[in-house]
């Protein structure tokens, strides 16, 4: 007798920068046979295209007046994500300290975000087998009815210490200033805060490995594929 296919999930995964989310979130997905999708470079793509075309950042109208100018395309490979802007591969450019510097203006854009959470709803919807969303507003707000929410938090200090080791030679301090600068003005925007989701389990990865986190999401995401 066959076995039946596992059932499809959709998992969210939130919380702020430097908690593992985009570590996790792949590895889970790559695990699980899902698709994996980071709505963070979704939203540095479009700050890109916008610098790139000299849009007034300090204007919220003009970045509304462009908000679905960019033609933005996610790969969801967890193995290989791709990032595509009018065809040109910006996996790169979106990492630059310019975009990283310039991502909460432009997201704080009701348009923007209206354009984004289309985009990351159609893409959700079309994972046959079922996709892991990672990002900042997912559970709240792009997906409510996501299958399972996670919100990952960890302490500014465990978070900077990351960061700052992926920013290689980066100034930690520097670092933790600026990772709560961020929380500070997504957590406070109108348009979809940082928030987790009542319905949520919160994980704690302060004295977590990356794989002790893998492993957790991993069992909360087989434990609620085998209840549907």
């Amino acid at each position: 007798m066959e076995t039946a296919a596992p059932a499809a999930v959709i998992v969210a995964i939130d919380g702020p920068s430097g908690t593992g989310k985009s570590s996790t979130s792949k590895a889970v997905a790559a695990q699980l046979g899902l698709s994996y999708l980071d709505t963070g470079a979704q939203y540095r793509a479009i700050t890109w295209w916008m610098v790139h075309n000299g849009i007034d950042l300090t204007d919220p109208s003009a970045i509304a007046a462009v908000a679905d100018k960019a033609e933005i395309v996610s790969g969801t490979d967890p193995s290989a994500p791709t990032i595509t802007v009018d065809g040109t591969d910006v996996a790169g450019p979106i990492r630059t300290t310019e975009v990283t510097s310039k991502v909460s203006a432009v997201s704080a854009v009701p348009e923007v975000r209206a354009r984004i959470t289309e985009l990351q709803r159609a893409i959700a919807r079309g994972a046959e087998k079922g996709i892991v969303v990672e990002g900042r507003d997912i559970g709240t707000t792009v997906l409510p009815d996501a299958d399972l929410k996670i919100f990952l938090t960890a302490s500014p200090e465990a978070r900077a210490a990351r960061r700052s080791g992926e920013l290689k030679g980066a100034d930690v301090k520097a670092t933790q200033e600026a990772l709560i600068k961020r929380d500070q003005a997504d957590s406070s925007r109108k348009t979809s805060p940082l928030a987790k989701a009542d319905d949520a389990v919160e994980v704690d990865t302060t004295e977590l490995t990356l794989q002790q986190v893998i492993e957790c999401v991993v069992t909360l995401v087989e434990e609620k594929r085998a209840s549907k």
